[in-house]
């Protein structure tokens, strides 16, 4: 379990995610979260523990510079409301009055306020059948603020560039 202050959840409910997980491993995770009232942090732990790597929260601003370095990405918001995805290149940013502030020809860009973000992990797992990797950001209510995928190409396959990169992370933050 990570460090951060998330509600604890019941066993009861954490037996059930993992039912949940055993039953359909490539699922949503945040689906499988709110189905059995539990923080999404809290279903990623709950999966196996290959699929994910955790980095100090307090790397934030290495892991989004080696993120800027990567091309195009897909940038994931996903609240209870909505699915944001966004493509675009990671603008390297910096911190000013109270946020890491993203600036630049993206069509990403705005102020992250990163003293929230009290866990990351890089998740690498099934996802409806394929492979998928992401950098995932995490507040304290055990909630993602955001996710950074690794991209596909348009036979659907991630991009290999992308995926050392990811795999990069691995060794060298993780």
């Amino acid at each position: 379990m990570s460090t951060m202050t998330m509600p604890a959840p019941s066993a009861d409910a954490m037996a059930r995610v993992r039912e949940a997980l055993a039953a359909k491993p490539d699922g949503v995770i945040e689906a499988v979260a709110r189905e059995h009232g539990v923080p999404t942090l809290a279903v990623l732990e709950a999966a196996p523990a290959d699929q994910r790597h955790q980095i100090p929260a307090e790397r934030f601003e290495d892991l989004w510079k080696q993120l800027a370095g990567w091309g195009t990405v897909l940038f994931i918001v996903h609240t209870p409301d909505i699915v944001l995805e966004c493509e675009g290149e990671l603008p390297v940013g910096s911190f000013g009055h109270g946020y890491y502030n993203i600036h630049g020809d993206s069509p990403i860009g705005g102020h992250i306020k990163a003293a929230n973000c009290t866990a990351i992990y890089l998740v690498d797992r099934q996802f409806h059948g394929r492979r998928s990797c992401s950098v995932q950001f995490f507040n304290a209510a055990g909630e993602a603020m955001f996710k950074v995928f690794v991209r596909r190409d348009k036979a659907r396959e991630l991009l290999p560039d992308q995926v050392a990169r990811f795999e990069a992370l691995k060794r060298d933050f993780a």
